[in-house]
């Protein structure tokens, strides 16, 4: 998770079976800021019904675009889904991030080590956004 400008706000791992949609309330949990945002953006895999409502429990609006097999009635409307053309701000970090060689190429095999690199490689972020 990251904020407007790309600074990572939240990261948490797990092996490679779940789907993405089950580790947004996880990622949330995981956060370092004080208070939830009150609007998420997520991507085509976001767009489930149940994680719209458990998030609107939360305060938290849900912007994401639809997927082309959504059997339901569409959701949000387009002044909403605008918002959804920044979310390249928040793919600059996944770059970012891949400027470091050892969480990208995943040299770790225990999965704390590599939580590790992941969170220092987004220590570092913050700090040159410090300077």
């Amino acid at each position: 998770m990251a904020d407007g400008a790309g600074r990572p706000l939240s990261v948490s791992i797990t092996r490679a079976r779940p789907h993405e949609v089950t580790l947004v309330e996880t990622t949330l949990e995981a956060s370092c800021a004080s208070d939830l945002p009150r609007r998420l953006l997520g991507d085509c895999a976001d767009d489930r019904d149940r994680l719209d409502r458990r998030l609107a429990e939360q305060g938290i609006e849900m912007i994401a675009p639809h997927r082309r097999n959504r059997r339901r009635p569409k959701t949000p409307d387009g002044r909403n889904l605008r918002r959804s053309t920044r979310r390249w701000k928040i793919e600059r970090l996944f770059a970012w991030l891949g400027y470091f060689r050892r969480p990208v190429l995943r040299y770790e095999r225990h999965g704390e080590n590599f939580l590790g690199f992941v969170q220092l490689g987004c220590m570092i972020i913050l700090l040159r956004h410090l300077l």
